[in-house]
């Protein structure tokens, strides 16, 4: 019997990739998006999915088990980027960040969690970011969002693990998709003592974006977690650069750090 995978975002990016690299595989897939009927081109069933919606997460999971009998891996892949001087951002913006970053896998995890422990058995995998190990230059809202899900992730596979359940967190780097499109970009001011450095750190962004890895790449890692019996609880993916910053920001002291991060923004 193949396992049931069911994967939040999974229209485009990072979730469409892992979705398709999983369903070739032979796995069961069951992707989302708050508009499916606007795809046209998935190769796996989209369920529409709002994961700001609690009454549509529910919907979506007891759609899923009600045709598969059973639930064997959820990833909580969608989210938003926002990009802004902190200063300049609307806390509004802040929020609806949070919504969707950090409480959406929240409500996905408590919607699905009955399930596994039902099953004896069960694996979430949250797609957070090498970002949110560090408080990024004009990407401060999503480094914490992303921040907040990895600590989270730490106290509830605590808290699921008697009942046969793992959480693990994957943290991608720079990868080659459309997220930038998706984003919430604060304004650049004209005149504004940020509108220079926040325009050219978006130029640097963007500029990464396009040269970033494969997100086949992340795929294979997501498979080699599946498979592992005992996965680790915390996967950085991404070029040597990026997760050696986190080696980096560990040895470091802060303002040495820091430096290096203004140094590599030209701030």
């Amino acid at each position: 019997m193949s396992k049931v995978v069911l994967i939040t975002g999974g229209s485009s990016g990072i979730g469409k990739a892992i979705g398709e690299f999983l369903f070739h595989k032979g796995f069961t897939v069951y992707g989302t998006s708050r508009n499916p009927d606007k795809i046209t081109n998935s190769i796996f069933p989209l369920l529409a999915l709002d994961v700001q919606n609690v009454e549509s997460i529910k919907h979506t999971v007891e759609k899923v088990i009600s045709i598969s009998k059973r639930l064997d891996i959820v990833i909580n892949n969608a989210g938003v980027g926002i990009t802004g001087p902190i200063e300049e951002t609307p806390t509004d913006e802040m929020r609806n960040n949070f919504e969707t970053n950090f409480f959406g896998p929240i409500e996905v995890m408590k919607a699905v969690l009955p399930q596994m422990r039902k099953q004896n058995s069960g694996l979430i995998i949250n797609i957070t970011s090498i970002a949110g190990y560090m408080g990024l230059p004009y990407r401060g809202v999503y480094s914490a969002s992303k921040s907040a899900l990895e600590i989270v992730t730490e106290a509830i596979s605590i808290e699921v693990k008697p009942f046969g359940v793992n959480v693990v967190n994957v943290a991608p780097g720079e990868f080659a998709t459309d997220i930038a499109a998706h984003r919430y970009h604060a304004p650049i001011v004209e005149g504004s003592v940020y509108e220079t450095p926040y325009k050219n750190t978006l130029n640097m962004m963007n500029t990464h974006l396009h040269t970033g890895e494969n997100p086949t790449d992340l795929a294979m890692v997501i498979l080699q977690i599946i498979n592992d019996k005992n996965p680790k609880l915390h996967y950085k993916v991404g070029a040597f650069m990026q997760k050696f910053s986190i080696v980096l920001k560990r040895i470091l002291p802060d303002r040495i750090y820091e430096s290096m991060l203004m140094n590599h923004y030209k701030l």
